[in-house]
């Protein structure tokens, strides 16, 4: 019973940890907790069973982890897990878009043919 509990804790941590990596991300209940198993399974293996199931069990710790952390990343897990979408879009700034207003208004008016001026009549002496 000793030895299924110490190594269902080891099992709870390193999935609790995987967890605390890729899907829930900062350092956060779920690392803590992970970090927890391995110190509690450690903690008992060393004083349950004995001082050299207790370094076993802290190697297996440490070797798990990496093992899990390294097959989940060269698995194509996180490709399906990841954001990859571009964004096209922009923002027009409001400053902008006075000025191009400003000058289509310009423009406009600028093409605009101006009509020719009547002249007053001036009389001749």
């Amino acid at each position: 019973m000793n030895v299924f509990l110490v190594v269902l804790l080891v099992l709870a941590g390193v999935a609790l940890l995987l967890m605390e990596m890729f899907l829930l991300p900062g350092f956060g209940i779920a690392g803590i907790s992970g970090f927890g198993c391995f110190v509690a399974a450690i903690v008992l293996a060393w004083l349950w069973i004995s001082k050299v199931a207790g370094l076993i069990t802290l190697g297996a710790c440490l070797l798990l982890s990496g093992l899990a952390i390294w097959g989940f990343v060269s698995s194509d897990a996180l490709e399906k897990m990841a954001l990859d979408t571009k964004i096209d879009s922009h923002v027009e700034l409001a400053n902008n878009k006075l000025q191009k207003e400003e000058a289509e208004e310009k423009e406009k008016k600028a093409a605009k043919p101006k009509a020719p001026r009547k002249v007053k009549n001036q009389k001749t002496k």
